[in-house]
């Protein structure tokens, strides 16, 4: 496959989707980039806006194994993972996969369930491997999970650490939709849901493939520059406790390499970078405490560290 399929395939799974979702292509667009760059995404915003549907609707554009998985506090990491169990017929241990072990895990609820049961996708997200028992199994590819959490409600919810946070790529939020896009999906979904007619328009082997050449996009030394100063402004702001870890860095640089390809170039330019840093970096950042408090402050600093740094001004050259 070269650079230029992956484009393609993208469109083709997008519009895929637009069979389902109205609008949210910029959110579409960013789902597709978490795919691309193997990494995860968690999905914030209040019941009803989509989540769930939009996850579900990707899941069933790839050829890919898919499970869902309702976060509850009684969810025990093995129901996550799978278990050891003892067969009486044979008189030996069998190992009984959990849903964990498929392509797309849609993580509903996520932050329902206790930090032990949270704790057990950290491994799988970062390694794409869960160990049980002291055995080591290998998630297969493309793997990629869809957490869902509604910001509102905290009774009966844990909020997700620092660690696990720091293992979404993306962390987006879908908003409601215009006036416009609202009679579109009652008219949509007037007579029947359309999900349940969508068929997959790409297969796992060109998830995989795409996997392997995105990081074959140019990225010139004023870009890496650019980006790590807006990063090392993360880390010196007197609002930001903590800034961006090198984890973050590079996950700023696997999202603008990908989100190039969607545009069409294979080159990024800052535009790339403008675009995807507060779904990569705002959840990463630790704000002081007076700012916790205050909505979307991450993405206020954000914009204001982006309005600080100059955008290199000569033009790039592909090598």
């Amino acid at each position: 496959m070269e650079l230029t399929k992956i484009k393609d395939l993208a469109d083709q799974v997008k519009q895929n989707i637009q069979q389902v979702i109205v609008g949210k292509e910029e959110t579409i667009d960013q789902l597709l980039v978490a795919l691309i760059s193997s990494g995860h995404v968690l999905l914030e915003d209040v019941p009803g806006t989509g989540k769930t549907l939009l996850a579900k609707s990707l899941a069933q554009s790839l050829s890919c194994s898919c499970k869902r998985i309702q976060f509850t506090p009684d969810l025990l990491p093995s129901d996550v993972t799978g278990i050891n169990f003892y067969n009486q017929k044979i008189g030996e241990f069998e190992f009984r996969q959990g849903p964990i072990f498929s392509n797309i895990i849609l993580a509903d609820e996520i932050n329902r369930a206790t930090p032990r049961t949270q704790s057990s996708l950290l491994e799988c997200m970062e390694e794409q491997q869960t160990t049980i028992d002291g055995e080591t199994h290998i998630l297969e590819k493309p793997f990629l999970v869809i957490a869902t959490q509604n910001p509102l409600e905290s009774q009966g919810t844990f909020p997700l650490p620092e660690a696990q946070l720091d293992r979404f790529l993306l962390k987006l939020n879908l908003g409601y939709p215009s006036k416009e896009e609202g009679i579109a999906i009652l008219k949509r979904f007037k007579e029947r849901n359309p999900i349940h007619e969508l068929l997959p328009i790409a297969s796992k082997e060109d998830i995989v493939e795409a996997q392997r050449l995105y990081s074959k996009v140019y990225v010139s030394d004023d870009m890496l520059s650019y980006m790590m100063e807006i990063i090392e402004k993360t880390r010196n702001h007197e609002h930001i406790e903590l800034g961006v870890s090198p984890r973050g860095s590079q996950a700023l640089l696997k999202a603008v390499q990908v989100y190039a390809l969607l545009k069409g170039r294979e080159y990024v330019i800052p535009d790339d970078v403008k675009a995807m840093i507060k779904p990569v970096l705002a959840h990463r950042l630790i704000l002081a405490h007076t700012m916790r408090l205050r909505e979307n402050q991450a993405h206020l600093l954000l914009d204001e560290i982006i309005d600080q740094v100059a955008v290199p001004a000569e033009e790039l050259t592909v090598k």
